[in-house]
């Protein structure tokens, strides 16, 4: 027994001599990309590395940082002998955007030698992320046969095409995709009219009807979510005609299909389709019956008002009663006055704060009472709607965002600023200076940026202002901490940029030894260990099974792991549920607007959100996550290459779609 010890771990010593050197090579990769600090030597090294599993991860982390010094690095990857690393460089390029890449990634595409089919439909994605009339060009050739993809299978770049095209924005081969939606393939016709919804595109209004009759539910709801009026009005469609197309769809078999049609079918405002929809404040999905509410106070009528104060009265969920007040405040403002007076002095602050929403959509008409709420909560969601539904500098808006610049709540304050930028008066540079000087104390940072917004606004109104405020303002702010407010600088603000200094390297506040760690943690080890498994158990919706993404995401799962352990999430609400989009939490104030304090930076990564529900990092901007999450309900291909995926449901994944806003987890654990 004694020499088969030593035998076995003479054979065990060289993987775990290959896996010390994979924590060796890659920490400071990961420390960089962590940073945003390209280091040339460091990256030309690490990509020739003997491992495959260093220069893959190398490839992606030079996507990351964003740096164009690493297209011509990541260029000849694409002749790298392992298919991964291959993949990686073509995705990396993507997250560049470097227009360079263009035209080697078409010659690659369509020349010798071929890439591999994976490679391939990743370098389709490029293409698509960098964007240009050359990439739109080559999409239409390759569509309309006029090129030929030199892929021995070409079917899965040419399928990425179709998917991708809707990002080329006003470039996108339009009419070369409409043959596709009629396809005899199902998931052809998916992407193509994925593609042609997204991009709205006129000429494409026949084949999004016809959609809406197709056999394949997923299809039915990308083209229900399309038609919506400005569409219609832009193809020159009779908005009455596609209206009645759509209130048939609110009976379909398809649950996801009745949402989207109900959701397009509120920008026709038009109470003739009410009795369509009034029914569907009783269907049997939750979130369907959300929905309807939503849709009927858009179209109005009295049948609307009707089907909303019966879904006021019933024993609905909390996001049914939200929205049929909603609603109501949208159709009948005398009624919705009579009735949020409860609302208004309720207990609960969710209550008071959708009260305060109505009273905006009701015409923000009489004493914006809520200004005096107790609850910061409840004082912000009333001063956004109010912002919202009020066009301009509205004199009493802009006197209530003065008054609340000195708020407690930091969302308060930060809604306040905004409402000041739009007025633009240099006679509030001093307040607003003072507002900003106070945000150093707040966990997050939208105060500060909308106090900095502010001042740019008024120096955008004269010369006066603006030498005011390089006097005054700018020699009063200090090189802030935060580097997202020093991002935010580099953007908007070039004569504050200068003064701060550059944003990167970014200081993580982790050292070398911890990010051996999460290599060794998340990179090297065993799924069983690196894609560990959380549950979410709910009020009345069971428990949810999740399996997080470690070796494509490990600086995310680690910090919600952390979070998990710390019970962060134990007692929060689902504070934001879009019927059939998302379902987000980790928001303790349960506004939108909480989270612990700190950023962690985006990992985009290579999985997508497709059919399966995806679990991604919710965002105010570029690498501003912090512990705010959402779990999809539906496919969602447009939020690929923006949000972190770094998990997916699959355990009681049905649960999913019958959570509403409002509704309790009870804790997240492992």
């Amino acid at each position: 027994m004694r020499l088969l010890g030593v035998l076995c771990a003479g054979i065990l010593f060289p993987a775990a001599a290959r896996a010390q050197a994979v924590v060796e090579q890659l920490a400071p990769v990961l420390a960089a990309e962590d940073a945003r600090e390209w280091q040339p030597d460091l990256f030309q090294r690490s990509l020739l590395a003997s491992d495959s599993v260093v220069r893959r991860i190398t490839a992606i982390a030079a996507g990351r940082i964003g740096d164009p010094r690493a297209t011509p690095l990541l260029l000849r990857a694409l002749d790298e002998p392992d298919t991964t690393v291959r993949v990686a460089a073509a995705f990396a390029l993507g997250l560049l955007r470097d227009s360079a890449a263009v035209q080697p990634l078409v010659q690659r595409l369509s020349g010798l030698p071929p890439l591999d089919a994976v490679t391939a439909a990743e370098a389709v994605t490029a293409l698509a992320k960098i964007g240009g009339r050359r990439s739109a060009d080559f999409f239409a050739a390759v569509l309309q046969g006029k090129v030929a993809l030199s892929q021995a299978d070409p079917a899965p770049a040419t399928s990425q095409i179709l998917l991708e095209s809707w990002r080329l924005g006003a470039d996108a081969p339009s009419d070369a995709l409409l043959p596709f939606a009629s396809d005899s393939v199902q998931s052809t016709r998916w992407r193509a009219v994925y593609s042609l919804g997204r991009l709205r595109a006129p000429a494409a209004a026949n084949q999004l009807i016809a959609a809406l009759r197709d056999k394949d539910p997923a299809t039915r709801e990308v083209a229900a979510r399309a038609l919506i009026k400005s569409y219609a009005e832009a193809s020159k469609l009779d908005p009455g005609t596609i209206g009645g197309v759509l209130a048939r769809a609110v009976d379909d078999d398809d649950p996801g299909v009745r949402i989207n049609a109900l959701r397009s079918l509120g920008t026709y405002r038009d109470s003739t389709f009410v009795p369509k929809v009034a029914w569907r404040v009783d269907d049997p999905v939750a979130n369907v019956r959300v929905q309807a509410a939503a849709t009927l106070g858009e179209l109005g009528g009295s049948t609307a008002v009707a089907a909303l104060q019966r879904a006021l009265t019933g024993k609905g969920s909390f996001a049914l009663r939200r929205e049929a007040l909603l609603g109501l405040a949208r159709a009948d403002t005398a009624r919705f006055a009579g009735i949020a007076s409860g609302w208004r002095n309720g207990k609960d602050w969710r209550d008071r704060a959708t009260a305060a929403e109505g009273w905006a959509l009701a015409g923000a008409t009489g004493t914006p009472w809520f200004i005096s709420d107790r609850d910061g909560r409840v004082v912000a969601a009333g001063l956004q709607a109010w912002a919202t539904e009020v066009k301009g500098p509205d004199r009493r808006l802009v006197d209530s965002g003065r008054r609340l610049l000195t708020h407690q709540d930091a969302a308060v304050r930060s809604v306040a600023a905004d409402i000041l930028a739009r007025a633009a008066d240099p006679a509030d540079l001093g307040a607003l200076t003072a507002m900003y000087g106070r945000t150093t104390r707040d966990s997050f940072p939208d105060a500060a940026i909308s106090a900095l917004n502010a001042i740019v606004a008024i120096g955008r109104t004269g010369s006066a202002a603006q030498a005011r405020i390089e006097r005054e303002v700018l020699g009063a702010i200090p090189r802030p901490a935060d580097y997202l407010l020093r991002r935010w600088a580099q953007a908007n603000w070039p004569e504050a940029a200068a003064r701060w200094g550059p944003t990167e390297p970014i200081s993580t506040g982790r050292s070398l030894q911890d990010y051996r760690d999460l290599v060794r943690r998340f990179v090297v080890a065993p799924d069983s260990v690196a894609r560990p498994h959380v549950f979410i158990e709910t009020d009345q919706r069971g428990v949810l099974e999740v399996e997080l993404f470690g070796p494509e995401a490990p600086l995310t799962v680690a910090n919600f792991l952390r979070l998990v352990d710390r019970r962060f999430f134990d007692g929060n609400r689902w504070h934001r549920v879009v019927p059939n989009f998302v379902v987000q939490d980790g928001d303790p104030r349960g506004d939108g607007f909480g989270g612990p304090g700190g950023a962690i930076r985006d990992e985009i990564n290579r999985m997508r959100y497709d059919i399966k529900p995806m679990l991604g990092m919710a965002l105010s901007g570029p690498d501003t996550g912090s512990s705010q999450w959402f779990i999809t309900l539906s496919p969602q291909p447009h939020l690929d290459g923006t949000y972190t995926v770094f998990g997916r449901a699959i355990g009681n994944v049905g649960a999913l779609t019958r959570i509403t806003q409002g509704d309790q987890i009870r804790t997240v654990r492992r």
